[in-house]
């Protein structure tokens, strides 16, 4: 009988890690499971480069397009998903293979157990950032969690927002929290993990082709259908890369060739933040390739 296996394969867009994870699960009979943040989204199937049908009919994929656009979805919602997968199939080979930087980081090291910010928290302090802008948020943070303001530029809106509205709704600074950190799901000494970083011309390249397949395949028909929710920009799944800048074109605000110019650029500038957050997070117990060649 063969020994159960878990591999964990992280890269960044369009580096051919899925192609990897299939190959992979394939020699060793494995299941795949999604551990990128904009994948779990229903709807967005073709736009964030999901498996397609032949791929999840050679191999079960699990974590895909599962999650209700209209939600916010956390890290700890997924690990309490995998968590569920991985009482399922306790003696099944798995690879974990996505983009997501804070999803491996979960998975292998616990996070902290925030409790759920309810929604009208959220929103104040959205409209806050938008009124009176990141800078003065920071200055609001500096008073009330200045451990945690120190690490964070004061540009950061999201992170300034998010430490904000933590400590509103609990009372407690997001700093605190941060210290209480759950077990982690996988240890790190029992899994097999793989960074795919190619070079940087090469997956460029690859980004614009992708991105010219994916509208041939029926994108903009995915931002239309988001369109037609009418969802706060303020939600994740509307964050995914292309959503604004199509719903533009759509509008008629911008025409079709800027914006996909913009989505190529935005898309390349996404993948270079990636490759700079793995290189800098990631210990040497990774194993760097730059194709699955070399594998």
């Amino acid at each position: 009988m063969m020994q159960r296996t878990i591999t964990l394969i992280a890269g960044p867009t369009a580096s051919g890690k899925s192609a990897l994870a299939l190959q992979m699960a394939q020699e060793k009979n494995a299941l795949i499971i999604n551990t990128d943040s904009m994948q779990v989204y229903d709807v967005l199937n073709i736009l964030t480069a999901r498996p397609t049908e032949v791929d999840t009919a050679i191999v079960p994929h699990y974590l895909y397009g599962y999650v209700n656009p209209t939600l916010h979805y956390s890290v700890g919602q997924w690990l309490c998903d995998v968590g569920k997968l991985l009482n399922t199939f306790t003696s099944k080979s798995l690879i974990f293979v996505g983009g997501t930087g804070l999803y491996f980081r979960a998975l292998l090291g616990g996070i902290s157990e925030i409790p759920h910010i309810p929604d009208a928290v959220r929103q104040k302090w959205r409209f806050r950032l938008d009124k009176e802008g990141a800078e003065n948020l920071y200055r609001r943070l500096l008073q009330v969690d200045a451990v945690l303001a120190e690490k964070i530029s004061s540009q950061d809106g999201q992170r300034i927002v998010r430490a904000l509205e933590v400590y509103d709704a609990t009372g407690k600074k997001l700093s605190w929290w941060q210290k209480k950190k759950t077990l982690p799901l996988i240890s790190p000494d029992c899994s097999e993990k793989i960074l795919l970083i190619p070079p940087r011309q090469w997956l460029y390249e690859r980004i614009h082709k992708r991105l010219d397949s994916m509208i041939e395949r029926g994108a903009l028909e995915e931002v239309f259908a988001m369109k037609k929710l009418m969802l706060s920009p303020l939600l994740p799944a509307m964050k995914a890369i292309g959503i604004s800048e199509f719903i533009a074109y759509l509008d008629g605000y911008r025409s079709f060739e800027n914006a996909l110019e913009t989505v190529k650029m935005q898309t390349r500038r996404y993948a270079k933040r990636q490759m700079t957050w793995f290189r800098h997070q990631f210990d040497e117990t990774w194993t760097l390739i730059s194709s699955y060649e070399e594998l």
